[in-house]
């Protein structure tokens, strides 16, 4: 994986915590996220429609339909959660905590339902990068802090959400290009959040400044950087390695949310930083030498093996799909 991408990846995706911080403070999720979409719908419906023709020729209904289930999963579902635990008073950092868990989620999911199974090597880098983002934040969980206590649930709903969305995206059986994708999803989310600004009177934006420099900052860097980047990542390098990079958002997002809102970042954060990294090396890593092993046995030549039983050659197990 692109080192450059990837960093360009963690630091964008981070900056949707952040950039959710910033828009907080000035009106409701459901207002910030109508306004971040309903912009971004109209201008890439009309690139669609004027230039971008030839990317939907060949796509049915289904498709767009399945495409319109991942945006609503991963966009409308998994936002709502990390904004709303965000107004609550949940901090950015122990945000990006909770959602750094979905990695693991992922990894045992891998296997039974995409047939990537994830090696030994890489349950050691998972479970590592586990231990990274629960030092991140162990201090601020455990004291407490202005949240109830139920809100630190609320982005769990948002870290399934956009696992289900993974994996519904990745078992389409037929692919969609990146442009069509990130089009769908946004008039997606668009619908969704616009109606429930109507619905519960909070689609009126306020008038101050801070509040567009967030809406801004949140197409700019989230929206086309972090989202953009997390779906060419994951088809150019699977899902175990761009959720693998998913570790590095706590420690990230609790060194900006410190340089920025004054958040607490001490030495446990700074010890998270060190194993999420450690992580993400085991993980690559250990998807290299599997990728590896899997060609070494592609490679070689057929070698009949007798049954036991019979005495006749066994029929060989396939290795691809």
């Amino acid at each position: 994986m692109n080192v450059l991408l990837s960093t360009a990846f963690v630091l964008t995706w981070s900056s949707g915590f952040i950039g959710a911080k910033l828009g907080a403070g000035s009106a409701s999720a459901v207002t910030v996220l109508m306004w971040r979409f309903l912009p971004l719908a109209v201008v890439l419906g009309l690139v669609a429609a004027l230039c971008a023709r030839a990317s939907w020729r060949g796509l049915t209904v289904r498709d767009l339909g399945r495409q319109a289930a991942v945006g609503a999963l991963s966009q409308s579902g998994y936002l709502l959660t990390v904004y709303y635990a965000i107004q609550l008073g949940v901090s950015s950092g122990t945000t990006a905590l909770i959602d750094g868990t979905q990695p693991l989620v992922a990894g045992a999911l891998a296997g039974p339902l995409l047939g990537h199974y994830v090696s030994r090597t890489q349950w050691v880098g998972l479970a590592l990068g586990v231990s990274g983002v629960v030092i991140v934040t162990a201090a601020d969980v455990s004291g407490g802090g202005d949240a109830v206590w139920w809100a630190y649930l609320v982005p769990f709903l948002g870290m399934f959400s956009l696992v289900a969305a993974t994996f519904l995206d990745r078992r389409a059986p037929r692919a969609v290009g990146p442009a069509v994708s990130l089009t769908v999803h946004c008039v997606t989310s668009a619908v969704v959040f616009t109606g429930l600004a109507l619905a519960t009177g909070a689609a009126t934006p306020p008038a101050e400044a801070s509040f567009w420099a967030a809406i801004g900052w949140l197409v700019a860097l989230s929206t086309f950087g972090g989202y953009g980047l997390y779906w060419l990542i994951l088809r150019r390098s699977g899902v175990t390695q761009v959720n693998t990079l998913m570790f590095l958002m706590a420690p990230v997002t609790a060194l900006w949310g410190a340089l920025m809102f004054g958040e607490p970042f001490g030495p446990q954060t700074m010890a998270g930083l060190a194993v999420g990294l450690a992580a993400v090396i085991v993980v690559r890593r250990g998807g290299r030498a599997a990728g590896g092993a899997s060609h070494a046995r592609r490679a070689a030549p057929p070698v009949a093996r007798v049954s036991r039983a019979s005495g006749s050659p066994a029929p060989r197990a396939r290795t691809g799909r």
